[in-house]
């Protein structure tokens, strides 16, 4: 009997294992799209997400344009002037130039020594490689994100505490948002 309820439970937890991850996608995405659409009241569900990501192209296909950086530039210059509003502007733009723009900072993932007589270290990404202009020659910043989080910290360390790594940053960053159970066995596998 204790045979048979041990395999039932088994099973259970395998079905857990695979309708969680489906579950939570599916739920992400419908809230997502339900958010998006009650920003723009349409009758059809998904018509808000899909003007919204055609106005963003269409934003996107404008600013392409050399006269159109001009503009935005002139506009941006007037809205950092702005107290408040001109941190949080530029800090969301900077951050999302850091993961999708031009300038992507999260692209050298490194092994940085915390603490070498414990032999403690981390894994993060390296933001800035110079630190002069803040008086701080021969350290670099390194953004350690936070597992399970949108959130992480920023560490000052010599560079000579940071060692590069030779992976990808999208499974380095995987493997820590997902408090390392996931990513290692894809590098593991490209090997």
């Amino acid at each position: 009997m204790n045979q048979v309820i041990g395999k039932i439970l088994r099973y259970f937890f395998q079905g857990l294992l695979l309708v969680i991850p489906i579950a939570l996608t599916i739920y992400a995405i419908t809230a997502s799209v339900q958010w998006l659409d009650s920003l723009v009241k349409l009758p059809f569900p998904g018509l808000g997400l899909a003007i919204m990501l055609i106005t963003i192209t269409m934003i996107g296909l404008f600013t392409s344009n050399v006269l159109s950086h001009r503009v935005i530039e002139m506009v941006e210059a007037l809205i950092i002037k702005i107290p408040l509003v001109g941190i949080i502007y530029s800090s969301s733009k900077d951050l999302i130039d850091a993961f999708v723009g031009d300038k992507k900072k999260f692209n050298q993932a490194v092994l940085v020594t915390e603490n070498e007589a414990n032999g403690i270290q981390k894994l993060g990404f390296i933001t800035q490689k110079d630190l002069n202009s803040l008086g701080l020659p021969g350290k670099v910043a390194v953004y350690l994100p936070h597992s399970y989080a949108f959130s992480g910290v920023l560490i000052l360390v010599p560079s000579e505490n940071v060692r590069p790594l030779n992976a990808p940053s999208a499974d380095i960053m995987k493997f820590i948002v997902s408090g390392g159970v996931s990513g290692i066995d894809k590098l593991e596998r490209k090997k």
